[in-house]
């Protein structure tokens, strides 16, 4: 009797390995076609698109508002090609993931030209079409002062340094000179623009056909669209098949005193910055330009 009792025991307790790995790989080809087909998270390394991201931001980028092609694929595991499925152009001032040229290293930028668009960079101001685009001169952004936060190893803000003020509390921050710029279809977002570099005079360049010019907002810390690929640019325009996604929102922030200790999260969150959106605003009218 007690043979027979310990059998069924034994028997209860085996553990079908087929199907647990079978369940597991389900469960991670779902997450992967999700991240691939819907959404996936993104992190922002560098300061190529400040004011609007900051180093250490957290957000959601959206798989599906250009169609879907080999740089939608997570981890980028498929091959590239020319082909793309239901596929539709960003327009202007959308914040986009395009894929290097040469590298399988994803950028974030955004669009100011669109296919059949001659572009322009003169002295940092864009001329899109032959007429320079909107660029008004609004306060300084702050940006606080985060020595712990590093880029490559170094400072992400040390060329901000001839910015940095201190309150009368004690606090500092950085105030680069910032501008307003405007599409034209009225999409409008905040840049910073305060050094002379090569990178402030472009073209006249066209657009090619099923191709976007992407630029990052900090215009002197931004390799893009202006700059060779063999220089970690972009090369000039992005073929619309190069484009992994669409930028949404922020999801949380972490400054640079986050460490692999989860009790150091909760104060290094930017809890002001959680849920922004990165759609760019709609410019009011009749606004002065720089």
């Amino acid at each position: 009797m007690r043979k027979e009792l310990a059998g069924k025991d034994e028997e209860k307790e085996t553990i079908n390995w087929f199907a647990e790995l079978r369940g597991l790989a389900l469960m991670l080809l779902a997450v992967l076609a999700f991240h691939s087909l819907v959404a996936k998270p993104f992190y922002i390394p560098s300061t190529s698109m400040m004011p609007g991201l900051h180093v250490g931001d957290r957000l959601v980028v959206s798989k599906y508002p250009y169609g879907w092609s080999w740089a939608s694929a997570s981890f980028h595991l498929l091959p590239r090609g020319e082909w793309r499925v239901f596929g539709s152009t960003p327009e202007y001032g959308d914040v986009v993931i395009p894929v290097h040229p040469i590298r399988d290293e994803d950028y974030i930028k955004r669009v100011i030209a669109l296919p059949g668009d001659t572009i322009e960079v003169d002295e940092g101001r864009v001329i899109l079409n032959g007429t320079p685009i909107k660029r008004e001169v609004v306060p300084p952004v702050r940006i606080p002062f985060e020595p712990e936060l590093l880029c490559n190893g170094s400072p992400c803000l040390s060329s901000f340094d001839s910015y940095r003020v201190r309150e009368a509390d004690g606090s500092i921050f950085f105030e680069p000179p910032t501008y307003r710029e405007t599409l034209p279809n009225g999409a409008s977002y905040l840049i910073i623009d305060h050094r002379n570099q090569p990178n402030d005079n472009f073209g006249p360049y066209i657009i090619p056909e099923n191709n976007v010019f992407v630029m990052g907002d900090n215009r002197d810390e931004s390799a893009d669209s202006r700059a060779a690929a063999e220089m970690s640019g972009l090369g000039g325009g992005i073929p619309l098949e190069n484009i992994g996604g669409r930028a949404e929102f922020i999801t949380f922030s972490l400054d640079g005193s986050a460490t692999w200790n989860p009790l150091s999260w909760f104060s290094a969150m930017r809890s002001e910055r959680a849920w922004t959106t990165l759609r760019p605003a709609v410019a009011e009218e009749d606004t002065a330009s720089e």
